[in-house]
């Protein structure tokens, strides 16, 4: 058992912050999750009076019946993460396992591969926009960077406009996912994004400076309204339904980037395997762990797959 009291686990959490911090984190959400654990256990004891740290966790965790599994793991993670940088000093310190959480129910959601049709009717959708909060400019050009970078929908939302260099074409993503990156760009995005500063010109309140993308209002374009409009252009092709949240997502610009890269790749005949970290770093993943997910089969990109093995097996003299 590892005791502690309550004075020495606050003292520990706080250095532990400065840890994530000095690393270059933010932590901001998981800084409240250990505040809130800071408190709990408090409430629990007086501040010099040893307490078990399992017991603690343990009694943090299942404080509120009901919650859902993925709320109480993410809290398990940022504990795990708390006691593992204890160990520096304590070496047989606790370190709750991942049976501590309850295993969330395994997603059967599968990604919506957008062809390039249907790709092309989403663009066409937003060109021809007419709203009295949007531009059509502007939407179409979001569309257009979510599909050719990738970006995440709040990474793209997020850029302001000391972030989008068109010299060198490419995008600074700040601080996400705990990191800031590159993203390049092609020169037909650099365009594309050329001819949208100029309409933002005529409505931003602020040409020098703020969020690139922009409301006709000249405010700020919001995640959950960005969300929304592209939904609306999935439902006006036929995409989606009408009602509902079955169909693709805008999510799912994230998945096409990624699979028709990969398909792209295989069809110019280059090794994956030695390209799939690149494209891990391009999507702001730490490992290639985290874009496996987003490698969905397609009917296209087995069939490609099933001719480079063919090939290859003729090649070394196999036979059928």
């Amino acid at each position: 058992m590892t005791r502690l009291t309550p004075e020495q686990l606050a003292q520990e959490i706080a250095d532990f912050l400065v840890f994530k911090r000095t690393l270059g984190h933010p932590y901001v959400r998981g800084a409240l999750m250990l505040r809130s654990f800071e408190r709990f256990v408090h409430q629990q004891a007086s501040p010099h009076s040893p307490i078990v740290l399992e017991t603690m966790v343990n009694g943090w965790l299942s404080r509120v019946e009901g919650r859902k599994s993925v709320t109480i793991a993410l809290e398990l993670g940022v504990i795990r993460q708390l006691c593992r940088y204890r160990r520096r000093s304590d070496p047989h310190g606790f370190v709750p396992g991942r049976e501590w959480a309850p295993q969330p129910t395994t997603s059967n959601f599968l990604p919506y591969i957008l062809s390039g049709e249907e790709l092309h009717q989403l663009i066409d959708a937003a060109t021809r926009h007419r709203g009295c909060n949007l531009g059509a400019t502007m939407l179409r050009t979001l569309v257009l960077i979510l599909y050719c970078t990738g970006l995440r929908l709040g990474e793209a939302v997020r850029l302001q406009l000391h972030d989008v260099d068109l010299e060198r074409c490419l995008f600074i993503v700040r601080e996400s996912k705990g990191k800031t990156r590159l993203v390049p760009f092609r020169t037909d995005l650099a365009q594309v994004l050329d001819n949208y500063l100029a309409a933002r010109t005529r409505i931003a309140r602020r040409v020098d400076d703020g969020p690139l993308l922009v409301r006709l209002s000249g405010d700020a374009l919001p995640v959950q309204v960005a969300s929304e409009a592209i939904r609306r252009l999935l439902r006006k092709v036929g995409l989606k339904p009408v009602k509902g949240r079955v169909g693709p997502r805008p999510y799912d610009l994230r998945h096409a980037f990624a699979v028709h890269r990969l398909t792209d790749w295989y069809r110019q005949g280059l090794d994956i395997h030695a390209r799939l970290p690149w494209l891990s770093a391009y999507m702001g993943h730490d490992n290639v762990l985290g874009t496996e997910v987003y490698l969905t089969a397609t009917a296209e990109l087995m069939a490609l797959a099933s001719q480079r093995f063919e090939a290859r097996f003729w090649h070394s003299g196999g036979r059928p």
